[in-house]
């Protein structure tokens, strides 16, 4: 009874056992490479076409894979667009274009030896040359004319010929109401030079016979001879 289960256990056993392929056969055969060679150059197993695309799947190809095609736009079809992108653009050549010289003419173009042999020889300039030569002139420096005197005091002389500060009194002043009288006075004149010259063509800095220089330091109406001095000293 043992035996008789002992069978059908044996029986199951070598189906499940894997079969281990002798050795000569397999994917190195020289049968499989032929049959591999024939498969990739359109051929079946035994020689019969292989199935066309729309005998697998009745969906027509999408034309986006097809060279030339406009992109969709579609994130997932980059590969693709890449792909047409380069397809176009191959056998172009990107060219620069070359600086071609502007027609401004504030830009100077004398530094280009093309530009300019092609409006001058060597000889004209030879000739430009010589002309400047004879129009060149040596002016021989003369004397400085004196200045003209006209009548008038001369301010420029005053100011240097003086060191005092404004304000500090050299000349005694008498009267009542001085600065009120200077006051008036100089608002007569339109600007402190003029009343300079009045002052001392009427007696200053000595006198002041309109009132001009109230505290005596020898300046009408507020006069300064500071930048005349500065001027001789720069």
């Amino acid at each position: 009874m043992r035996k008789l289960l002992l069978i059908p256990a044996l029986g199951l056993i070598a189906a499940c056992d894997t079969v281990t392929p002798v050795s000569g056969t397999g994917f190195n055969t020289p049968e499989y490479q032929a049959q591999r060679e024939a498969e990739l150059a359109g051929q079946g197993l035994a020689g019969n076409p292989l199935a066309p695309p729309e005998a697998v799947s009745e969906q027509p190809l999408s034309a986006q894979g097809a060279v030339g095609a406009a992109p969709t736009g579609d994130a997932t079809d980059i590969a693709n667009q890449t792909a047409i992108a380069l397809a176009n653009t191959s056998g172009q050549e990107t060219r620069v274009a070359p600086l071609t010289a502007t027609n401004n003419p504030s830009i100077s173009d004398e530094q280009d030896f093309e530009a300019v042999s092609n409006r001058r020889s060597i000889d004209a300039d030879a000739a430009r040359i010589e002309q400047n030569r004879q129009s060149y002139e040596v002016v021989a420096p003369t004397a400085v004319p004196e200045r003209g005197s006209d009548g008038q005091p001369n301010i420029v002389q005053y100011a240097l010929s003086t060191s005092n500060p404004i304000g500090t009194q050299l000349y005694s002043r008498a009267g009542f109401n001085l600065q009120a009288k200077a006051q008036r006075n100089c608002a007569q004149f339109a600007s402190p030079d003029q009343a300079q010259i009045e002052f001392l063509s009427n007696g200053g800095p000595q006198r002041d016979r309109k009132g001009l220089d109230p505290d005596g330091d020898g300046y009408a109406c507020g006069w300064d001879p500071s930048p005349f001095r500065s001027a001789v000293n720069n």
